[in-house]
């Protein structure tokens, strides 16, 4: 259930909240704050990300971000009560392996949950990390997909002729499928070391797909379909309006969130 603390039984899953990025489409606000405390109704962007995390069990969390950080510090601070809240800044933007690398030391070693701060969604993760808390054996990956009407700016599910999920394509000019992937993903603890592996092939080239393309080939990737769930990117304005219609109506939720002195309730 919703706010529902972390079991104590199985292997650790924590979770990296990635908030780094220039914003470049939101501006002119990412001039003065970051892109994830911009308001969804009566809460930042950043509380529906957490409150997904949280509700998915996991109270361990490190939050990567840019020279804004200490705002989102001072927005979240210590979290809720049994949490771990840890902080990392990224100084300049060289890529999602730098920034995944720069919070390795807090997370290393156990099962987790990589979150894109910009994805809201209503696909709840609670069953996928009670499964991935249980698993004697590493489970390899969980990757969520939606069909999108521009898949050519995503990396993409390649399906073979009996619909089974077999590969990714990287903004691929011509798609194979209309399903998109990205910016919420499950990892085993193979994950540091394929990772490595990918980054000295790829350089300054990798992405987060090069990495889910080694599980594909080791058919250790599942692919979830989140079709009948709303999944917004709130990386411009217009999705942050849509966003937050649908969080006046509570279709989106930022619960449980640190609620503050003054502060609105979030369900008015």
């Amino acid at each position: 259930m919703p706010g529902a603390g972390e079991r104590m039984t199985g292997h650790q899953v924590k979770a990296i909240l990635v908030a780094g990025g220039a914003g470049t489409r939101l501006l002119p606000f990412t001039r003065y704050t970051h892109k994830t405390l911009l308001p969804l109704h009566r809460r930042p962007v950043i509380d529906y990300a957490l409150a997904t995390i949280r509700r998915a069990g996991i109270r361990d969390i490190t939050i990567i971000g840019n020279r804004f950080i200490g705002q989102i510090a001072q927005h979240v601070g210590t979290g809720l009560e049994g949490e771990n809240i840890h902080y990392v800044i990224e100084e300049e933007p060289r890529g999602v392996g730098h920034a995944l690398n720069l919070a390795r030391p807090h997370v290393e070693g156990s099962r987790m949950l990589v979150y894109f701060s910009d994805n809201i969604v209503t696909y709840e993760l609670a069953d996928d990390v009670s499964a991935w808390r249980e698993s004697v054996d590493p489970p390899g990956c969980v990757l969520l997909g939606r069909t999108v009407p521009d898949p050519e700016r995503f990396g993409v599910a390649v399906f073979d002729d009996a619909g089974e999920f077999v590969g990714i394509e990287e903004k691929p000019e011509s798609p194979s499928s209309s399903v998109a992937i990205g910016g919420i993903y499950l990892y085993d603890e193979d994950f540091w070391t394929l990772l490595d592996e990918e980054s000295e092939l790829k350089g300054g080239n990798f992405t987060i797909s090069d990495l889910n393309k080694r599980y594909v080939a080791l058919g250790k990737a599942a692919l979830r379909d989140i079709d009948e769930y709303v999944w917004l990117d709130c990386g411009t304005p217009d999705a942050l309006l849509a966003a937050s219609e649908l969080a006046a109506k509570g279709i989106l939720s930022p619960e449980p969130c640190n609620l503050r002195a003054g502060d609105p309730d979030p369900t008015d």
